[in-house]
């Protein structure tokens, strides 16, 4: 009999495990109710025809396809299977896929329900998406995204809100991070002026990938996608810029003077910082002009935030996208949102051994199982004990003291209840420190005030 296991690229998760991760949810669950968003879900699936086409040519190849169900070959002829052309049987056996990210579908949600939505529309998401990607280290192929996003609205304040979640977030965690920043105006004024306005995506695709790759490498894939040396020539300054925000901003302003789109850019990015300089964030927020994100619906700011004490990728992304929900039937709709990698922060939390210890405590207390008389005399004190938040549990079998006592070390339950026949003709229980080991004779009141 074959070993029982798990696609690749997912995950099981322990007792332990769930309890950090619940630690993670439910902080981003409250910063974002802090702000005024409000909770939606969406089905695990949608039609490929939402889904296609909304991510560039490599998300739609990461897409995990589903199969229709029943006899999915009738509709097909014996020379359609003969051919195996999988893209033309895939178009005709699947007409559903399993959710690329949390946009799209909100994008879709909101066309769908338009008429029964406030706007602007302020929703967050904690649900998992699925990516055929290569797995490896803080790479999945199932994992859990936690988005925030405001749709309506075409003003900065949304942006500089969505920085303030970031920075509030990561502080309430301790991890430091360094926000990142640019904006794809900025990005499609600097293909302007070089003159290669048709090659924005092949460019911003490829610089994105500077800090996996290097400097090298991307000017090989510009030069491979079509930019003259010329081109890529003048890019270096531009990709190479350094110094604070406002010498980056003086020097791009400078390069951009003669893109309208560039400079429309350039003001939006000036007034999210200026702002966020004025709040004062507790993490660092650093204008990156090789910061592309390569998504294709991003037309505004873009964010990324990296921790700075551990080696690992993005672990939250986000920015505007002027018109996502066109592609749906609704022109003309601004939003703009961030997404947190709930798995990655996960991976940063543990290595740098940041969860707050009563964050990841389960049972507080174990009563022992000494017989039905015992157990009887102990129920109305172990409700007593749930009633008063206290996380309890009875141990439900009349086991050797050994054996339990061993289940309360194995769960880490710091402290353990014995009453005996002693302790039931005084109308007491003796509470047992599991870490100290201490005991001490107490009433019912007694102990739950020591808890």
């Amino acid at each position: 009999m074959n070993k029982p296991s798990i696609p690749k690229g997912t995950r099981d998760f322990s007792p332990v495990e769930m309890a950090k991760r619940n630690y993670i949810f439910n902080t981003i669950r409250d910063v974002y109710a802090l702000y005024g968003f409000e909770q939606i879900e969406t089905p695990a699936m949608e039609t490929l025809q939402t889904l296609m086409g909304k991510y560039g040519e490599e998300g739609d190849k990461l897409l995990f396809k589903i199969l229709n169900s029943g006899n999915f070959f009738n509709k097909l002829s014996d020379e359609e299977l003969v051919e195996r052309n999988v893209l033309r049987l895939a178009s005709q056996i699947c007409e559903k896929g399993l959710r690329y990210d949390l946009t799209v579908p909100f994008a879709r949600y909101v066309v769908m329900h338009r008429d029964e939505l406030q706007l602007p529309f302020k929703r967050y998401q904690i649900q998992p998406v699925w990516r055929a990607d290569r797995p490896q280290k803080g790479r999945y192929r199932e994992f859990y995204q936690c988005d925030a996003d405001v749709v309506g609205s075409d003003s900065l304040l949304n942006e500089v809100e969505l920085m303030q979640i970031v920075d509030t977030v990561f502080t309430r965690f301790g991890i430091r991070v360094q926000i990142k920043i640019n904006n794809r105006k900025i990005l499609t004024g600097i293909a302007d002026v070089i003159g290669a306005a048709d090659k924005i995506v092949d460019i911003t695709v490829a610089i994105d990938k500077l800090d996996k790759i290097g400097i090298d490498n991307v000017n090989a894939e510009l030069l491979n996608n079509g930019l003259s040396e010329e081109q890529v020539e003048k890019l270096q300054p531009i990709i190479l810029l350094e110094g604070s925000n406002e010498s980056k901003l003086n020097t791009i302003v400078d390069v951009l003077k003669d893109s309208k789109t560039g400079m429309k850019g350039v003001e939006e990015t000036r007034f999210i910082l200026d702002k966020l300089k004025a709040m004062g964030l507790k993490n660092e927020i650093q204008l990156d002009l090789t910061l592309a994100r390569g998504l294709n619906y991003y037309t505004g700011a873009i964010f990324e935030v990296k921790a700075l004490d551990t080696p690992m990728g993005s672990i939250t992304g986000g920015g505007r996208y002027d018109n996502l929900t066109g592609i749906f039937g609704m022109p003309g709709l601004s939003g703009v949102g961030i997404s947190f990698g709930a798995d990655r922060i996960y991976d940063v939390l543990n290595t740098l051994d940041l969860y707050p210890k009563e964050s990841i405590t389960g049972t507080q207390v174990l009563f022992i199982n000494f017989g039905e008389k015992e157990t009887e005399y102990c129920l109305p004190i172990v409700a007593k004990a749930r009633e008063n938040g206290i996380r309890t549990e009875i141990y439900p079998d009349t086991s050797k003291m050994k054996k339990q006592m061993s289940y309360a070390n194995a769960k880490q339950i710091p402290y353990v209840v014995l009453a005996g026949e002693n302790e039931m003709e005084q109308g007491k229980i003796t509470l047992k420190n599991m870490i100290t080991g201490e005991q001490q004779l107490v009433t019912p009141d007694e102990f739950l005030q020591t808890i």
